[in-house]
């Protein structure tokens, strides 16, 4: 029995997912109706938004992949 049993890997891989799919949404989200209250958002936050849309695509491809086979795996 390895010190890593107590981790939950299914919850972990749904965690990540699911905080992936939120930070997507959030940077969709928010640059659409920014742009559409505002008319137009500074540069900063165009690029925070993009940024969260990115990682939260990365965060829900790669966090199933991760503790769902290659975790498991490994321990």
């Amino acid at each position: 029995m390895s010190h890593y049993a107590s981790r939950d890997y299914p919850k972990l891989a749904k965690s990540g997912f699911f905080l992936g799919v939120a930070l997507f949404a959030i940077g969709g989200l928010g640059e659409i109706a920014g742009s559409a209250a505002l008319g137009g958002l500074p540069g900063w936050e165009q690029t925070l938004l993009f940024d969260m849309e990115v990682l939260g695509i990365a965060l829900g491809l790669f966090s199933p992949f991760l503790f769902g086979i290659v975790a498991p795996l490994v321990e």
